[in-house]
């Protein structure tokens, strides 16, 4: 009997040490014991980035390391206290720099009760749309050459083209990180701040630097406020842009670009020459 309670005490002693030093640990911030492995993980992602700048103005090369992506557009103008959005959907390749996005717009912008879906093909330096509208036949196509767009393309569109979207924060600056967020269940940082098209311009990839360079021209403000969401790898899986745009008025506009499935194929077909039409487009 007394050999057992000699066992037994030994094994109470060894066992408050052993409390002793897990208490002691976790008093220190170290973690628990018997549950250290797993902790600590989240606190290393949840840190701002170490320079927020650099982060955004090379989310458009990730894009490109990527290669592709699936988009979704909205267009939101505001003008005389009248608020219209145009919605778009489709694909980018980002390394070959060719889109395709289906635009829809909404009954009360042509004043019928439905418009026919735009299709658009984005291609360096040129857009081209099929119907469009504006004396333009259904099974014509129009090309557009965005370096003689003024706004080269930002919201001729009616959509933002998501390469230029991206390029377009190569000139950012006065770059702020607001913190970790979720777009569409991903966990992303956001970032607030603006940027300068004549500035993103001389940084920007050339199939897209002339659109830019007439779109710094065209908008009354050069200086173009963002949003923008990366993710962990650095990829630009939201942003939002506010233009101020002078035509006919100033109309204000906010045009976001939704980016996912990152790495689906997307295939542009250009139409033939025969099917762009070479007639007069209405205003």
């Amino acid at each position: 009997m007394v050999v057992h309670q000699h066992r037994w005490r030994r094994r109470r002693r060894a066992g408050e040490a052993v409390l002793a030093v897990c208490v002691a640990v976790t008093v220190a911030g170290l973690g628990g014991c018997g549950a250290a492995s797993g902790t600590g993980t989240g606190a290393a992602d949840d840190r701002p980035p170490a320079d927020p700048l650099a982060a955004v103005r090379g989310a458009a090369d990730a894009l490109t390391a990527t290669g592709s992506a699936r988009a979704r557009t909205a267009m939101e103008m505001a003008t005389g206290g009248t608020v219209v959005t145009i919605r778009g959907e489709g694909g980018v390749d980002f390394r070959k720099r060719m889109g395709q996005l289906l635009v829809m717009l909404p009954a009360d912008v042509t004043g019928k009760p439905e418009h026919r879906p735009i299709t658009e093909l984005l291609v360096p330096g040129a857009l081209y749309m099929k119907n469009r509208g504006a004396g333009v036949p259904d099974d014509k196509w129009v090309r557009l050459d965005t370096a003689a767009l003024s706004d080269g393309n930002l919201v001729t569109g009616g959509a933002t083209d998501p390469l230029a979207a991206a390029e377009l924060l190569r000139g950012a600056r006065e770059v702020t990180y607001v913190g970790r967020t979720e777009v569409s269940g991903t966990a992303v940082r956001h970032y607030r701040g603006t940027t300068d098209i004549g500035r993103a311009a001389q940084s920007a990839s050339p199939g897209i630097r002339g659109a830019l360079e007439a779109a710094a021209k065209g908008f009354s403000k050069d200086s173009v406020p963002f949003d923008a969401y990366l993710d962990d790898e650095g990829r630009l899986r939201k942003v939002r842009h506010r233009f101020s745009y002078v035509k006919n008025g100033v109309i204000d506009v906010s045009s976001t670009t939704l980016l996912y499935g990152f790495g689906t194929p997307v295939s542009v077909v250009l139409p033939a020459s025969g099917d762009i039409y070479a007639g007069k487009i209405a205003d």
